[in-house]
């Protein structure tokens, strides 16, 4: 075997294809040296995907003509002190411009405030000699026919479009990190995209941007967010649990002005909405990292897009933590587009005439149910038999409890006195009719609520759940008779092995034999149930997250079950107390604006969107 040198021009393109995978890498190298240089301005222009051509000009501090070579010769950089850990530029590699000009035909020119312009060449890694240029201040890189060297690469890219998706959206990431800076995106391949540059403070100035490029829904669906551990501050903005996205692609994360896709960060963020948004939705973050550069190591990958934390724990701890917080603060509040969307649902009647209701099976009684509409007494009389006002009501904590006959009764069949008029000055206002049995609709001083009845007690529930597991053992209703549920013996042995925790919800099992588990008790919270499917249904939630998830979680996702199953179910007909007791603990209950399955719990309409369909505004 013989061993040989390989030529430079070889070394380059090999090393080309860590930093160069496609265009929209070649525009991240060339706008992050741009904002290394300073520039407030920068411009990108592209054609054929970026393929073809791909353009960038800026405002910075340019580069001297006797510097140009320099440029782009591999390992030279301007930008790293002799401590590796101490990395405060976007770019530290000197590999970019190289690796860009080995697979490309590349073009610099620069001039500095003080010098004269210049120019430098690389074609396939072959150097011109340095020649004066006309040119402003800054400078402007062009790169023609990409992987034109390495014809190979180019079976590899996609699209026209799906190119220049990816450079717009690398653009973004780097404009969400950078709002003092101004972009603009244009080429005949694509629509123009212009981001003016922001001012004002800091926070002030990333909202701004956040809105230009998110849009006002994600501005008016989140939460700000502002923590510090241990010399770490987290900042940036949170959707609300009922704004979400179908992918993770509305999820920026930035590590002292970095963007960055780290999986460990996206999983602390998954995390933090574990139980507030299902499995294939996802939160829309922009989240600020700032920390000392030497607690974190961006030299882990050539492009730059992975780091490593020195306590990645702590990391993923304050932002869980800071997510929850803000989430817990914020109360119960719906997201907007879900009243848009419930808006845009409503048309106008075909025919409102007796004949048109008797003809589809209707009445106009609004005493009569056969429709799935009844109106609540408080429809009709603000003394409604039978209603306990809040503030004459002598409840228990939860307002109602479980009764075997219906599944669901109010603690108080008889009011103490005549009842007060039901109050609209409740976040969640008063309850006026119940719809479908299973919508309650009700009313505030300004909207029109409509609430989910099974989902928001699914969320009541699963949340005295989650604290049985902090604190004292739920109350548990003993069967006379144990119920034997026949298993495969791999779900028996999960089961098993997480007896204690199941009976602090109040579910106490235990192993009938190889094959089957007694149940014992049920919870007496979720009164009577069955308790067999509930069962079957824990032990396929334990055996999907068995190996995926610490026991926490698991629990979690035990609780959430649990909770599905002990709620109050669609189709139950409620009295007006019933429908108060829920409203009033929604708005005491962290996150209840959405279920554990991360559905909306209610909407909300305000009085002057009604007033535009009825044509009032």
């Amino acid at each position: 075997m013989t061993i040989r040198q390989l030529p430079e021009t070889i070394v380059n393109r090999i090393a080309a294809g860590e930093v160069v995978e496609r265009p929209a890498s070649v525009v991240k190298e060339l706008v992050e040296n741009a904002i290394d240089a300073g520039a407030t301005r920068i411009e990108i222009a592209t054609a054929g995907g970026g393929l073809s051509l791909l353009r960038v000009s800026d405002n910075g501090s340019g580069i001297e003509p006797g510097q140009l070579p320099l440029a782009v010769a591999r390992h030279c950089t301007s930008k790293l002190s002799d401590n590796i850990f101490d990395i405060r530029s976007l770019g530290f590699r000197g590999e970019a411009l190289p690796s860009i000009g080995s697979v490309a035909r590349l073009s610099i020119r620069s001039a500095t405030e003080a010098g004269e312009g210049a120019e430098i060449t690389v074609e396939g890694g072959e150097l011109s000699a340095v020649r004066p240029a006309a040119c402003n201040r800054g400078t402007v890189v062009e790169v023609r026919d990409l992987f034109f060297s390495t014809p190979a690469r180019l079976k590899f890219m996609k699209s026209e479009r799906a190119e220049s998706a990816a450079i717009t959206d690398q653009l973004r990431r780097i404009a969400l990190a950078f709002p003092g800076v101004r972009f603009a995106l244009t080429g005949p391949d694509r629509s123009s995209l212009e981001l003016p540059l922001c001012e004002g403070t800091p926070e002030k100035a990333a909202t701004e941007r956040m809105r230009a490029l998110l849009g006002h829904g994600f501005a008016e669906n989140s939460l700000p967010i502002n923590a510090m551990r241990d010399g770490v501050r987290l900042t940036g903005r949170i959707s609300v649990p009922s704004y979400s996205r179908g992918n993770a692609q509305h999820q920026f994360v930035m590590v002292n002005g970095r963007p960055v896709r780290d999986k460990r960060l996206a999983g602390a963020i998954r995390g933090a909405y574990a139980d507030a948004l299902p499995r294939d939705r996802h939160a829309a973050v922009v989240l600020f990292l700032d920390l000392d550069p030497a607690l974190v190591d961006v030299n882990v990958h050539p492009q730059k897009a992975d780091v490593r934390f020195r306590d990645s724990g702590m990391i993923s701890g304050l932002i869980v933590g800071a997510i929850r917080q803000a989430l817990s603060e914020a109360g119960i509040r719906p997201s907007t587009d879900a009243a848009s969307a419930m808006a845009a649902a409503f048309r106008p009647a075909e025919d409102v005439r007796p004949s048109a209701y008797q003809a589809r099976g209707l009445t106009a009684s609004p005493h009569s149910t056969e429709s799935g509409f009844s109106f609540s007494p408080s429809a009709q009389s603000y003394a409604p038999e039978g209603f306990v006002s809040p503030s004459t009501q002598q409840a228990t904590p939860t307002g109602f409890s479980e009764h075997p006959s219906n599944g669901w009764s109010s603690e108080n069949r008889e009011p103490p006195g005549p009842a007060s008029p039901p109050q609209t000055d409740y976040p969640l206002g008063a309850p006026r009719a119940q719809i479908h049995e299973n919508y309650i609709v009700a009313q505030t001083a300004d909207s029109l609520i409509l609430v989910d009845q099974h989902a928001a007690h699914e969320r009541l529930v699963y949340e005295k759940l989650k604290t049985a597991m902090e604190g004292r053992a739920l109350p548990a209703q003993h069967l006379l008779i144990p119920e034997v549920v026949d298993l495969p013996m791999d779900d028996v042995n999960r089961l098993e092995a997480v007896a204690q925790d199941l009976a602090r919800f109040g579910l106490i099992v235990e192993r009938f034999g190889p094959g089957a588990v007694a149940i014992q008790a049920t919870p007496a919270m979720l009164g009577e149930i069955d308790a067999g499917a509930l069962i079957r249904d824990l032990a396929d939630e334990l055996a999907e997250n068995e190996n995926s998830e610490e026991l926490r979680l698991r629990l979690n996702h035990v609780a959430a079950t649990m909770a599905c199953h002990g709620s109050v179910r669609s189709g139950r007909r409620l009295r007006v107390e019933e429908m108060e007791a829920l409203l009033r603990q929604m708005e005491q209950t962290p996150g209840s604006g959405t279920c554990n399955h991360g559905r909306p719990t209610y909407i909300e309409l305000k009085l002057d969107d009604i007033e535009k369909l009825f044509g009032r505004r």
